[in-house]
């Protein structure tokens, strides 16, 4: 299953506050991911996020269209709620009060995917 990592460029020196706002999080309202006509484009497994000076990383496992995941993250409103809080902190700003400025950025703070690996990938010993 592949992953997805965008980041954030943020002030430093703001570790706990940057905590406080993702250990608050509310979860989105389900995994399931639809495209535009209702049917699944995909799913959101894990999310995780990292921090270390001046940069934030967010990591997604998912499945299916990554654009489609980008969009549904968009209209959560727990991920509205972080994106509107994390402003004060950001050394560049962020359009994401829109679902098409959500997506643009997203696509825009998208990491290369450079190498992937994952045991579920080894089949199992026989």
């Amino acid at each position: 299953m592949p992953f997805a990592a965008i980041t954030y460029d943020i002030k430093p020196g703001y570790e706990k506050e940057l905590t406080e706002i993702f250990g608050n999080f509310k979860r989105v309202r389900g995994s399931r991911v639809e495209d535009a006509s209702g049917e699944q484009a995909g799913t959101i497994l894990a999310t995780a996020v990292f921090l270390r000076d001046d940069t934030l990383v967010r990591v997604i496992e998912y499945t299916g269209d990554l654009e489609a995941v980008a969009r549904h993250m968009a209209s959560q409103p727990g991920v509205q709620e972080v994106e509107r809080k994390l402003k004060p902190y950001l050394t560049k700003p962020r359009d994401t009060d829109t679902v098409e400025g959500f997506v643009a950025t997203f696509k825009r703070s998208l990491l290369t995917t450079v190498a992937q690996i994952s045991a579920r990938d080894v089949p199992a010993p026989a």
